[in-house]
């Protein structure tokens, strides 16, 4: 499964109603460090396929409301949600193991 493209229409339904854990990634086309992550997000997304959680990205450029709803000021940005509410903040690159550490304590 891909990750879930959000947008400020879908972010309530996909992420704050979500029944499972969910990893936003708050990012932009023209961000470098966002390029490096994209692909990172895209194998988690393969290998968290089978779990209950979802993997999801979020360009702020084109729905600035939820990014500033969340105080999104630097990109990258990885909030971890569940039941609705953030559970972690991680901001800049991050590696594959430090993302999929912080999911498999939410799950």
């Amino acid at each position: 499964m891909a990750e879930i493209i959000l947008t400020d229409q879908n972010f309530q339904d996909e992420v704050i109603k979500s029944n499972v854990p969910v990893l936003v990634d708050f990012w932009a086309a023209w961000c470098g460090p966002c390029k490096i992550l994209g692909p990172i997000i895209e194998k988690i997304a393969e290998d968290y396929e089978d779990k209950k959680v979802k993997i999801c990205k979020l360009n702020v450029d084109e729905n600035q409301q939820t990014a500033g709803q969340f105080g999104i000021m630097s990109i990258p940005t990885i909030l971890f949600f569940k039941n609705g509410k953030v559970e972690a903040q991680m901001v800049g690159l991050q590696t594959a193991d430090t993302l999929k550490h912080k999911l498999d304590e939410l799950i």
